[in-house]
This record gives structure tokens, sequence and C-alpha cells, in this order.
């Protein structure tokens, strides 16, 4: 008799969960469509201001609000806080994605607190980032810069998102990984095919993240840009 209790208890917890999850897309939904075009960039959250890594993210940010495109993180500290610093800093539009976390999180001050959206779930937050992004920019991080480097990788080899410009910011950092990536997953083993190297190209130079974006979108900048997916 405890564990049908137990499971009708479950049950219930379920569908309340359900709910929260419907709720929480809802709201991010309702928030971001207003945006306009975007672009996601990710980074560790443990890079302080001064930091190579920290002006060269808010380098880009600011270059690519000149282009038009606002900027969407994860809304906490380090690299995230110098992208939306640097759309703060041009008055352009900043985002924030942020996620309840037991430590290393706290909303940085640039975030525009009309466009900031705090969440529970992690997939959740990964779908605000997938489909309101015409590019994603990946400057180095750990595990969780990894997780949505390879998400946003994934979705897009598999075809379930429209291909966007996905550039790793940095060569010191990135290119022992892609450099593995091809000789040992993909040569080696087979597990990916030649073109899936085109997905992840790496670059130094803000000018040059500029460039390709503009270029993959005919030159015309943000115009016209509609969301990566339909959900």
């Amino acid at each position: 008799m405890k564990s049908m209790k137990q499971w009708s208890h479950l049950k219930a917890e379920n569908s309340w969960t359900m709910f929260k999850v419907m709720a929480e897309l809802v709201d991010g939904f309702e928030t971001m469509q207003k945006l306009g075009p975007c672009v996601s960039i990710f980074g560790s959250a443990r890079v302080k201001e001064g930091h190579p890594h920290y002006e060269l993210a808010c380098e880009i940010a600011q270059k690519l609000t000149d282009e038009g495109f606002g900027i969407i993180t994860g809304g906490g500290p380090g690299i995230m806080e110098a992208a939306n610093k640097g759309a703060h800093m041009n008055n352009g539009v900043s985002v924030g994605l942020t996620i309840n976390l037991p430590f290393e999180q706290f909303n940085n001050p640039y975030l525009d607190p009309r466009k900031t959206l705090n969440h529970r779930y992690f997939f959740v937050r990964k779908v605000m980032f997938v489909k309101y992004s015409q590019a994603f920019i990946a400057l180095p991080g750990g595990f969780g810069t990894l997780d949505e480097l390879f998400e946003v990788l994934t979705l897009t080899q598999t075809g379930k998102i429209n291909k966007v410009p996905i550039m790793l910011i940095g060569s010191e950092f990135w290119a022992p990984l892609k450099e593995w990536l091809l000789k040992v997953v993909g040569e080696k083993y087979g597990y990916i095919s030649p073109d899936d190297k085109d997905f992840i190209p790496i670059v130094d130079n803000p000018d040059e993240v500029i460039r390709i974006i503009n270029e993959f979108y005919g030159g015309d900048g943000s115009s016209g840009l509609k969301p990566t997916f339909d959900f």
C-alpha cells in the first residue's frame, strides 16, 4: 500500500513539473520573440575583468551590437558578464538566461532586467539559446561551455536547427580540441564525417567574427533574420 501511495505522489509531482516546464517555455517565448536578431555568446564564468578572454568577449559583443545584433548570454559572471557589458556599453540588447545553481551564479550588472529570464530547467534554457540566435560564439570555458557548444553542434549536424555560424574564439584554447575531433573522432574512428569540420571555424580576431556572420547572411547584417528553428 505504501508503494502505491508513493507512486501516486510521484505521478502528481510529475504533472506539476510539466506545468512548471510549460510556464517557463511560455514566459521565454513571450520575452524572446520581441528581441530581434541576436547572437549567443558562451564562455567561462570564472574569468575576471582584465583577462584577455574577458576583454575579447566585450569587444566582440560591442562590434556585434554595431551590426544590429543583440547579445544573449547565461547572465552570470566571467565571459557572460563581459559580453553583456559590451552590449550595454553600446546601448544594445543585453539578454541574460540565468539558471539556479548552487555556486558560480549571480546576475551580472549589465543585463536588461526586462530581458532577463531565470530558469529552473537547463533544457528550457537551451531552447531559448538556440531558438533565438542567429550565430553562436564560444569563448574558452569549462564543462558548461562545452555542453552548450556540443548541443548546438549536435542539433546542426542532425538538421534539427537551421545551419548558422558557429565560431570558436581563441586558437590556443580550441585548436587541440578541434584536432582531436578531426584526427581521432573523425579520421581514426569515423564517428563524425569530414564535412562536420566546417561547423567549427576557429577565430582570433573580432573583425573576422563580424565578417563570417555578415558573409553567411549575404552581407545584409541582421536584416530579415528568423528564429533558428520552429518549436
